[in-house]
């Protein structure tokens, strides 16, 4: 039987390949797991237990997945990160010194119960959930 415990990996594709590594990077922390050759274009960024691919759509494994994503009809609807524990009121403010625009905190449902979120966009279009985590006891 499966039983899902936790999110692996997501693959974006883009055809801001180098700047939404850096979004990624510098305002959501990820940091570099592995990099493949520019001609494969395909980054992979750590975001705790998960993994962020970021693949080039002009590059060897970008091509084979059709055309770039576009503003309207993106391939993903949105995923949530699970993220340290904050203050809304700090995450706003660091989200406004990186002009990142954000949607108001809610209470939403997710893999740990209910909990406070907050929705941005990346560079790229996709809509990214930060949720915090919670500390569970088994």
């Amino acid at each position: 039987m499966i039983k899902p415990k936790s999110i692996d990996h997501i693959v974006l594709r883009t055809d801001r390949y180098r700047e939404l590594i850096a979004f990624y990077r510098t305002v959501i922390g990820c940091s570099l797991e592995r990099e493949t050759s520019a001609e494969f274009g395909l980054t992979q960024l750590r975001a705790g237990n998960a993994l962020i691919d970021i693949v080039d759509v002009n590059g060897q494994l970008g091509k084979s997945g059709g055309a770039a994503p576009q503003l309207t009809g993106n391939n993903l609807d949105h995923f949530c990160l699970q993220i340290e524990p904050f203050e809304e009121h700090e995450l706003k403010a660091y989200l406004d010194e990186c002009k990142v625009e954000y949607s108001e905190f809610q209470d939403r449902y997710g893999a740990q119960g209910m909990g406070r979120s907050i929705y941005l966009k990346d560079i790229a279009g996709n809509t990214v959930e930060l949720r915090s985590f919670v500390e569970t006891m088994d």
